[in-house]
């Protein structure tokens, strides 16, 4: 009989053979990743607490929950009708915002990365970013619309498929590897951003300016009235994502492997590949082009959390939305109105990214 060793101390019932003791570090290390994630979610629920009480009418973490708790069940206790404007009205759909950017892109990044095999891949490696902030510039310079009164979202979000579009073209008529994918997604990526490019050469002051907050990123659009579209988008493409952990776990491990489960890897990687470019594609529509979430919460989990995707994937959309926060954070402490979130995220996410690179092993990805 033999009882489990952790950390060379005994501990846990006897067990009658090796494969129980397997069984049972799995089990073990299972748990305290899953108290891992729980740890981050209240870490998640004191920052955004924080992050909606700052500003020049300070607010403090539990009247900013007491605010949320009344409207929600409409049992005042105190609460002014000044903290209810500004904490329902302003600042909760931006924090909303934010989290609902935070897990869709970061969800979109692991997924990329285990699908592609590739730890340089994220939500924007075929092309969205270029097409999107392409279709806004379209709408912004030249005042050619797709939707009417929402003529920028909606042409930014036609134009970010453009080149998964023409991926999956070329996926179809050839048999394309992942790094076939990735070669193709640069190629339009440089043909869009040229264009782009060319079209703010013929900009005025006021419209080149409009283009740029754009292609850098902000969470100043987002209110109760683009919540709901991004929300639905985001919501249905990560629960897609998630139930398809199984697939994702057989790939990294490489497609012959993959293969011999009888996963139809051709036909998983193009299925997943449209999810992630409309998941991204309907973040980047309201929030514009927000970088390095989707790159490198990924890798924060993975070294918490490992590379089973059923506990990376959540982890991952975790700290996609504390790192979203975290950098709303920052952005709000250099002036009154805040910095655009993509020049904080780029400032940060660059740095910890290199980190991480230096950090971690090659046997571990």
């Amino acid at each position: 009989m033999k009882k489990i060793l952790f950390g060379g101390k005994e501990s846990g019932p006897e067990l009658g053979s090796d494969s129980d003791t397997i069984v049972a570090f799995y089990e073990h290390g299972r748990a305290k990743k899953v108290l891992g994630l729980l740890f981050f979610i209240a870490i998640l629920v004191v920052i955004s607490g924080y992050a909606m009480g700052m500003g020049s009418y300070s607010i403090s973490l539990t009247e900013v929950y007491g605010v949320i708790w009344e409207h929600l069940t409409h049992m005042s206790d105190g609460i002014t009708s000044l903290d209810m404007r500004v904490v329902w009205d302003a600042r909760l759909p931006r924090l909303l915002t934010a989290l609902v950017a935070g897990i869709g892109l970061a969800a979109a990044g692991a997924c990329m990365q285990s699908m592609l095999k590739n730890p340089l891949a994220d939500p924007y490696t075929t092309g969205i970013s270029s097409g999107a902030s392409f279709g806004a510039t379209i709408a912004i310079v030249l005042g050619i619309t797709i939707g009417g009164s929402g003529g920028i979202v909606v042409n930014a979000f036609v134009f970010s498929l453009i080149p998964t579009a023409v991926i999956l073209l070329l996926s179809t008529l050839k048999k394309s590897s992942p790094t076939t994918m990735i070669l193709a997604g640069i190629s339009v990526m440089y043909v869009f951003n040229a264009l782009t490019s060319w079209l703010m050469l013929t900009a005025d002051e006021t419209q080149m300016a409009a283009a740029y907050e754009w292609t850098i990123g902000t969470l100043n659009k987002g209110s109760w009235t683009t919540l709901p579209a991004m929300f639905a988008v985001t919501a249905a493409g990560s629960l897609a994502i998630l139930f398809s952990t199984k697939y994702l776990n057989a790939m990294n491990a490489g497609d012959d492997f993959a293969k011999t489960l009888g996963v139809n890897v051709n036909k998983i990687r193009i299925t997943l590949l449209g999810v992630v470019s409309v998941v991204a594609a309907g973040i980047v529509s309201f929030t514009g082009v927000i970088g390095f979430v989707g790159l490198v919460a990924p890798h924060m989990a993975r070294i918490l959390i490992g590379s089973d995707n059923k506990l990376l994937i959540p982890g991952s959309m975790i700290c996609g939305a504390i790192m979203m926060v975290g950098c709303d954070i920052i952005s709000k402490l250099f002036t009154t109105s805040a910095l655009p979130i993509g020049i904080i995220t780029s400032l940060i996410g660059g740095p910890i990214f290199l980190i991480l690179i230096m950090r971690q092993r090659k046997e571990a990805w």
